[in-house]
């Protein structure tokens, strides 16, 4: 089993990207989450992987840490979810936010996600309900973390409003986020997110 890779990053096209570890190059197929979480080509960087085996192939798929893989892991256990829907579904949400999807029931937000429809949605808060605890960010207590929640949600419903495509505006309310000492508003971080945007 291959659990991690550390290289140089040879090449990136979403979704796959190629580690040159040591004159030996590994292709994997990556999240957008992760991939845009990728340094430059050229430089080094560590990922953990999940090996897909098939009866005619053998496939990598690429983690930017250990808690979206343990994710994934539970995503394809269940029954209608294999490996391109999980990746579609790690694409959309991060592994934060789809934890508070399935502790909050929350069908309208994971229905958002590419693939998933109203049952799928109900199946995985049904099965994921007693698997998730792990996800949840020890550091914030469930009514922050639903308050954060809450915020980040309107405030990507907005950007696409706007024009955004959900992916980007998953990623900038993501970085506005981090920016943030605090827990802000919707407004306030789709303000932050509009303004770096802005700068770049």
């Amino acid at each position: 089993m291959i659990s991690r890779l550390t290289g140089i990053l040879a090449a990136k096209r979403a979704p796959q990207i190629l580690i040159d570890c040591n004159g030996v190059g590994y292709e994997a197929d990556v999240s957008m989450t992760t991939f845009y979480q990728l340094p430059e080509v050229g430089q080094q960087l560590s990922i953990w992987t999940h090996l897909l085996i098939k009866d005619d192939s053998h496939s990598l798929v690429g983690f930017s840490g250990e808690a979206e893989r343990r994710l994934f892991r539970q995503l394809i256990r269940i029954n209608g979810v294999g490996p391109k829907m999980a990746l579609a579904i790690l694409s959309g949400i991060d592994d934060q936010q789809f934890a508070l999807c399935i502790a909050n029931g929350d069908v309208a937000m994971l229905t958002r996600l590419p693939g998933v429809g109203k049952k799928t949605a109900e199946r995985l808060i049904i099965e994921m309900r007693d698997k998730v605890d792990a996800l949840i960010s020890d550091s914030a207590t469930p009514a922050l973390a639903a308050s954060n929640h809450s915020a980040a949600s309107e405030a990507v419903e907005a950007l696409q409003a706007l024009g955004y495509r959900a992916v980007d505006a998953e990623k900038m309310i993501s970085q506005a986020q981090q920016q943030s000492e605090v827990a802000g508003s919707a407004s306030q971080l789709i303000k932050m997110a509009l303004q770096a945007s802005v700068k770049r």
